[in-house]
This record gives C-alpha cells, structure tokens and sequence, in this order.
C-alpha cells in the first residue's frame, strides 16, 4: 500500500511508503490518502493523525513527476487526475496533524508538512521548495503557508532560489518545533501526541477550527466564530467530565461527545 494507515488507542499513523521513489505521490496514491484521512476524519475514537515517511531518507518529495507529467503539463502524456480534495487542499479536517519529518521533505512533501499543525524532524532532514529549479511553482500551497510560518525574507529566499535548509534551520526560524536524532523521531512525535490526546478532543478541534478559519478573517468576525464555536464545546458531556474531574482532583475521562 502506497499509504500504510494504523490505529492504536486514540492516535492514527499515515506513512508514506514508496521509498524506492523518495516517497513521491502519484495522483493515485493521493487518492487513496485521501480516502484513509476522510475515515480518520470521521472516526470519533480517533483524536490525532501523525504523518511521516517510510525509511529513513525521505519524508515525501512531493508528486512523482517520473511517474506522471505534472498537472497542467504541456508535455506528452496525458494529465493525471487528481483528487479534489487533498490534506493541503480543499478537505477540512480539524483533528491535529503531526509531521514526523525523517528525511527530504521538498516541494509537495514540505507543503504536506505545512498543512500539518506541528513538526518534530529527525537531524538529518533537509526541507525546500525547489520547484523554480524544475520550471514549476509551488502548487500544494507553499507560497502561502511558508511565508505565514516563518519571516517573509527567509520564506521569499526558499521559493525564489529554491533553497534548501537543514533540520536545525527549520528550527532556528520556528518552521520545524523540535529536532531530535533519527532512532527517536517517532518517539517524540507520539509523545506530542499522546499529550494532546490528555485533553477533551472536541474542544481541540474546537481551538483548531477557531485558528484556521479566524487566521483570515477580521478580528471581530473571529471571536464571533470563537464564541460559536465555544458554544458547542461548553454543551459537551467532555465539558461536564471536565469540571467534575477538576472538582473532584482527578484526571478527566474524555470520551469526544
């Protein structure tokens, strides 16, 4: 399987797995992502995704153009068709996304991982938008949510010169949270998880949804979308579990109703 999807307790695991091409994605392969994010999206015991690459080269290197010409491609060949809905476009999902970055994360890999809300990476990956180098742009969204994430400078300097940096870059200008050595990346990114997971999931898809759709709008439409959307969370069983468990010093049982 192009796309390895596994479940335990309440955290999901999406590996990339196609290391004999650096895990590129065909548009098949997104496809077929997109189906097993859909269930993760839909599955009410699943309350965290963590995203990362198979081997330890590559995180992903974006879309296989050996496999396929890239869409809008003038070249031979016919388009590929691809999904209308990915993670970096177009699919709401509001349950927290950990990349665990173990290797080359450029082009659509790197967007993949700025689609997702935080990012552990092991010391030895390397991070860049070289689509300008191809003749391309960046088409996963990279122009837009690199230069929301780091300084503009430094953003214009990777997509224009296509540009790549080092783990301990990303992390000195606040794209990557946290660089540890290759044997404990997935260690660390479960970790991560595991501490969201202590907390009522509703009200983290709550805070989620509030931050993404608030990013783009006016202040005061945004706390109108935080009021309403911490509405729903107060009317939760998650609520009342919540303050029972602080008068009763205890920790909470979340169920995610």
């Amino acid at each position: 399987m192009p796309i390895e999807y596994e479940k335990e307790g309440h955290i999901a695991t999406f590996t990339i797995n196609r290391p004999e091409v650096m895990n590129a994605l065909s548009p098949e392969s997104l496809a077929d992502w997109t189906a097993v994010l859909e269930d993760f999206r839909d599955d009410k015991n699943l309350w965290v995704g963590i995203i990362t690459g198979a081997g330890e080269k590559a995180f992903c290197t974006g879309l296989d153009l050996k496999g396929s010409p890239p869409p809008g491609s003038s070249g031979q060949g016919e388009r590929p068709r691809m999904p209308q809905e990915t993670l970096v476009r177009g699919l709401e999902l509001w349950k927290p996304l950990i990349a665990a970055i173990n290797g080359y994360a450029l082009g659509g890999g790197l967007e993949i991982a700025l689609a997702c809300d935080i990012r552990v990476a092991s010391d030895t990956a390397r991070m860049g938008l070289p689509e300008v180098t191809l003749g391309l742009m960046p088409g996963w969204g990279g122009t837009q949510r690199l230069t929301r994430l780091i300084p503009f400078s430094i953003a214009a300097e990777m997509t224009l010169m296509g540009r790549r940096i080092t783990a301990q870059e990303a992390l000195d200008i606040g794209l990557v949270h946290q660089v540890v050595p290759q044997a404990e990346l997935m260690a660390a990114a479960k970790e991560r998880a595991e501490k969201i997971c202590e907390s009522a999931p509703l009200a983290v898809q709550g805070v989620k949804e509030a931050m993404i759709r608030g990013y783009s709008m006016s202040l005061e439409d945004g706390l109108k979308l935080e009021s309403e959307l911490g509405r729903s969370v107060l009317a939760s069983r998650d609520f009342a579990e919540g303050r029972k468990a602080f008068q009763e010093k205890r920790k909470p049982n979340y169920t995610g109703e």
